[in-house]
């Protein structure tokens, strides 16, 4: 009866430590997940990568090709919402915004390429702009006037 039990006992430890093992391979940290990896041999050099096309809308999860000598597959992408879609696969450092033009109701700011994802054709300084805002920021230290 005791050889049963340690036996049980035994086998119960050895499946906790395998199903602990599982998943601290699935949630390491350094992995990087399959499917916004071309399932090709090619390196990132000799792969062309599409546009990112978002499933509903303008932006959220999506689908991109990637082509690589014959072999075309679709991975997975994701266009931040809010984000300028014609820059998208170009990351920029911004400066400060301007101060509000009066005649168009906008302020605007500009930013140089920091680097290209997906080999993507990107221009070296961009101009974005959006309308100003309505309400004055306030600043920290300020606190409200009540009437009392």
């Amino acid at each position: 009866m005791r050889s049963l039990f340690s036996v049980t006992l035994l086998l119960l430890l050895a499946l906790t430590l395998a199903v602990e093992a599982n998943k601290r391979a699935k949630h390491h940290k350094g992995a990087k997940s399959d499917k916004s990896r071309p399932a090709s041999e090619c390196t990132a050099a000799e792969t062309q990568y599409g546009k990112c096309v978002p499933d509903h809308g303008d932006c959220g999860d999506g689908l991109r090709e990637a082509t690589c000598k014959d072999r075309t597959d679709k991975i997975h992408c994701r266009i931040p919402c809010n984000w300028k879609k014609d820059i998208s696969d170009c990351k920029y450092k911004f400066g400060a915004w301007s101060s509000c033009d009066a005649g168009t109701n906008t302020k605007s700011r500009s930013g140089t390429l920091k680097r290209a994802l997906f080999n993507a054709d990107c221009q070296s300084t961009v101009k974005v702009s959006k309308p100003c805002s309505h309400k004055p920021k306030k600043t920290r230290g300020h606190k409200k006037k009540n009437g009392l």
